[in-house]
């Protein structure tokens, strides 16, 4: 069975400093024109960071988005679509919390969203972070650091205090590593 759409054209209706948004025109497999809002993304870069105490590294912070504050790896765009995800995943660890690593290791990516924009994640692993970074937040982002050991992890995830997907993939890796 035939399931691909194929492109015919594209009207861009928002160019943003995160995100552009067109508006898609497609033929279906049954040969029919159809219309797709399509969110385009550079693309992102999360890290699963854990102590040698294996602790998980993670950052609590408000998105507006959201409307809330989530509990989250830390995790951040990438600057240009050619930028290399590891270099992004180092970075941000470094502006989002107080911990650096001498190793990541890449582990999977995976769509955010596939019904309407096309970005990437790409998770990488951390492990036995030291606390040293030198580098600072953006000025436009206010987080906090929070340690978990797996059995708190466990707990959060039974309460629902997580919510957030790149997340939920992060440390299910993690759990299931043992």
């Amino acid at each position: 069975m035939n399931l691909t759409e194929t492109f015919v054209s594209r009207a861009l209706i928002f160019e943003g400093n995160i995100i552009n948004l067109s508006v898609d025109t497609v033929t279906l497999p049954n040969g029919k024109a159809a219309t797709r809002e399509f969110v385009h993304h550079n693309g992102a870069a999360c890290i699963l960071a854990t102590t040698p105490e294996q602790q998980v590294v993670l950052v609590r912070q408000y998105r507006h988005p959201a409307g809330q504050i989530l509990l989250e790896v830390p995790a951040g765009k990438l600057d240009h679509v050619d930028e290399d995800p590891l270099d992004c995943a180092q970075r941000e660890l470094a502006e989002e919390t107080p911990y650096t690593c001498d190793t990541l290791s890449y582990v999977c990516h995976f769509f955010s969203a596939p019904g309407f924009t096309n970005e990437v994640l790409h998770l990488y692993q951390a492990k036995n972070v030291v606390a040293n970074s030198a580098l600072s937040a953006d000025e436009d982002e206010f987080v906090e650091t929070v340690l978990m050991s797996k059995a708190e992890v466990k707990a959060a995830l039974a309460a629902h205090e997580i919510q957030d997907a790149k997340t939920l993939i992060a440390l299910q890796h993690w759990l299931l590593q043992d």
